[in-house]
């Protein structure tokens, strides 16, 4: 889970974090769940992909609800 936040500067690494943490909130789910280690990976994708910060969590949301 970690490795995959290790290519992030410190400002992308706390959008992704608050990003998981938001919808393993709103979920009732651990960050350390399969879902929630699904969710960093998505998240980290999205900030690699240079998406908007402010469209993180809904980007995720967007995704994870899908699947």
């Amino acid at each position: 889970m970690l490795l995959s936040l290790i290519s992030l500067n410190d400002d992308e690494i706390t959008i992704v974090t608050d990003a998981v943490r938001q919808w393993c909130c709103e979920r009732k789910l651990d960050i350390d769940s399969v879902e929630g280690r699904r969710a960093i990976t998505v998240a980290v994708d999205l900030v690699q992909m240079n998406t908007d910060r402010d469209r993180i969590f809904a980007e995720l949301s967007k995704q994870l609800d899908h699947q």
